[in-house]
């Protein structure tokens, strides 16, 4: 009775929290309406419900997994629900203002980002005890790399020097994850299931979080008008996040499910 009630609760909420996602102001007005040849407007419409797919797909699958696994999934699909509401934000102010809207991208990332992060700690934490220093120094190189950004960007200083910091976050985050305490937990105590993940993991932000700089070297170091490069910027930002957000959380999931399969066997 009790798990056919726990069950019930499970299909309502979920639906009911997929509609509180969605803006107030969801009705289409003459000002807002998606141009079919408006191609960074529906790049945005795509990732945001593809995200909201994800953060169901997220949220039930913590229904499957051994219970040391479901804060890793909890966590993927509350970056992947944040993200998407921002998304909505976001889509709003590029098809009706034609801006790209860079506070609510920073917004987004200060929340996702820093959480994406602590998927390495707690991936581990599943398996093994792990020192609480890898957990704050995964973030602290967060939090630079984006506040770094982000003054860079909303021209609170300049430029090359913002862009510098944002690069040096990045840079302790990658020597965390391939060659600090981190990776060398994943190395010799993980099963490997969980190291192919951790691989997978950091080749995300590696080489999926590349984007970010070379859109940022893109449009303000190199003469180039940002205005004129942020629509391909807007595009590949958008494309950027189904790797980042969501193609990160079903790596997670992978490792979770196979984890949670053999140790029933």
């Amino acid at each position: 009775m009790n798990m056919n009630l726990k069950s019930l609760v499970t299909k309502i909420s979920l639906p009911a929290m997929m509609v509180l996602l969605v803006p107030s102001q969801v009705h289409a007005s003459s000002s807002v309406v998606l141009k079919s040849n408006d191609f960074v407007g529906m790049s945005f419409w795509l990732i945001s419900m593809a995200l909201i797919a994800s953060t169901a797909f997220f949220f039930l699958e913590t229904q499957r997994v051994a219970g040391k696994w479901k804060t890793s999934l909890t966590v993927s699909g509350l970056v992947t629900m944040v993200a998407a509401v921002h998304y909505f934000y976001m889509r709003e102010v590029w098809v009706t203002t034609g801006e790209t809207p860079t506070v609510y991208r920073y917004i987004d990332w200060l929340i996702t980002v820093p959480l994406l992060m602590v998927e390495f700690y707690l991936i581990l934490s599943a398996i093994t005890k792990v020192p609480a220093g890898v957990f704050w120094r995964l973030i602290i190189g967060t939090l630079v790399m984006l506040i770094g950004g982000y003054l860079g960007e909303a021209h609170y200083m300049g430029v090359m020097p913002a862009f510098i910091i944002g690069m040096l976050g990045w840079a302790f985050i990658l020597f965390e994850i391939f060659l600090g305490e981190a990776s060398r937990i994943n190395a010799s105590q993980a099963p490997p299931s969980v190291q192919s993940a951790f691989k997978l993991m950091r080749l995300i932000v590696t080489f999926g979080w590349a984007i970010y700089p070379i859109g940022y070297y893109v449009g303000y170091l190199t003469g180039s008008n940002p205005e004129e490069s942020m629509k391909g910027l807007n595009i590949a930002y958008n494309l950027a996040d189904v790797l980042n957000k969501i193609a990160f959380g079903v790596i997670i999931w992978t490792a979770a499910v196979s984890e949670t399969e053999s140790h029933k066997h």
